[in-house]
């Protein structure tokens, strides 16, 4: 066995980890013909990566969905959040953006947090 992987070898997919995506993706459809898709999209993002939360927030059809997802933005998006407060000033989609944007901005972080009242 040699040190690195080789890119050329196709990837072994180990069958447990297969059946369990399958199974996922298989409550997963089911929850959204029966149940509240509303419901189901909002407790998918609490998993979802960056990618899928800034396009929640910018596309999402539902306006729950995209505030829960403008919530759980991070620094790294503050683009997405400038491009939503700008596009939709006059909204509450909008108002959450520049909301979240002052969030973002008033965070000190960890550190900043803990030593704050030491100063």
């Amino acid at each position: 066995m040699g040190c690195c992987d080789d890119p050329t070898e196709p990837v072994k997919v180990n069958r447990s980890d297969l059946v369990q995506v399958q199974e996922r993706y298989g409550n997963l459809q089911r929850e959204l013909f029966t149940g509240d898709p509303e419901k189901v999209m909002a407790k998918e993002l609490r998993n979802a990566n960056t990618y899928l939360l800034e396009l929640a927030a910018l596309r999402a059809h539902y306006a729950s969905v995209r505030k829960q997802a403008i919530a759980l933005l991070e620094k790294s998006s503050q683009s997405v959040l400038e491009r939503i407060s700008e596009a939709e000033a006059n909204s509450e989609i909008g108002l959450a953006a520049k909301q979240r944007l002052e969030q973002l901005a008033n965070d000190k972080g960890l550190f900043g947090n803990l030593f704050k009242g030491s100063s």
